[in-house]
């Protein structure tokens, strides 16, 4: 595991599933991390593994990503609080009820895009400017597979704004490169998470038995794809979308 000790790392939804888990991985790894989200309960015992992990200082902040200038907030208060940001794993993401695209009402796009593609943007736009000014950091944000190629019909939303997060990470990455700054995506496939099995599929078994690993991931297997993108081993992978999705794609 890379070590992170003395790095301020930033995880957005980071109160369940695939965040939580990259959270505690941070801190495991020696990093103080700053874990976000909107449940405070959640949020301060995410923050307590952090500590118990390793990861002393930790702090939660609340915050809705979806809110008006929250993200320009919450990169304030991290600057404010240690006087950089190292890393930021953007994750809050939100995947609508499964519906055919003609039924989805628009309030559904509006709230698909604000958490999974408009918070991206405005996210990365704060801490590219903080990593600017200090000189360098790491961004790692968390798309889908569905980006690439939708495996769901029902969910023609949440599949149009992760690819559009992936072009988002793609042109910022060549953007900030040549200024110190990595930006890279990870992209989980059939993860055990809330949001996962809560997606309406009668059948998770029959959904891991379809898969070439015939299983569904696990959050902590994302997490330390998060983490070696955001460590000096991939000091060379620039705009990439690492697919962590148990052969899903190469089917």
């Amino acid at each position: 595991m890379a070590d992170f000790t003395g790095k301020i790392a930033l995880v957005t939804g980071a109160t369940s599933g695939i965040g939580a888990a990259t959270a505690r991985a941070f801190a495991a790894a020696g990093a103080t991390v700053v874990a976000v989200g909107r449940d405070h309960a959640r949020g301060e015992a995410v923050v307590a593994d952090c500590d118990a992990a390793g990861g002393a200082g930790s702090v939660f902040l609340a915050a809705d990503v979806t809110a008006p200038d929250a993200l320009d907030g919450v990169v304030a208060s991290v600057v404010e609080r240690f006087g950089r940001l190292d890393i930021a794993f953007n994750n809050a993401g939100w995947q609508e009820a499964r519906a055919p695209l003609a039924d989805q009402p628009d309030d559904v796009f509006d709230r698909v895009f604000a958490t999974n593609t408009r918070s991206l943007f405005q996210a990365m736009r704060a801490q590219i400017t903080v990593m600017r000014a200090q000189g360098g950091g790491v961004i790692v944000n968390n798309a889908s597979v569905s980006g690439v190629r939708n495996p769901n019909p029902g969910l023609a939303l949440y599949a149009a704004s992760k690819a559009a997060a992936l072009a988002l990470t793609r042109t910022a990455a060549l953007e900030n490169a040549p200024l110190g700054v990595r930006i890279n995506a990870v992209s989980p496939g059939r993860v055990e998470t809330p949001m996962m099995l809560g997606s309406k599929i009668a059948d998770m078994n029959v959904v891991a038995a379809g898969l070439p690993a015939r299983r569904l991931g696990q959050p902590e297997e994302v997490a330390r794809a998060v983490l070696w993108l955001a460590s000096d081993a991939a000091s060379f992978v620039i705009g990439h979308n690492l697919c962590v999705d148990g052969g899903f794609l190469a089917t």
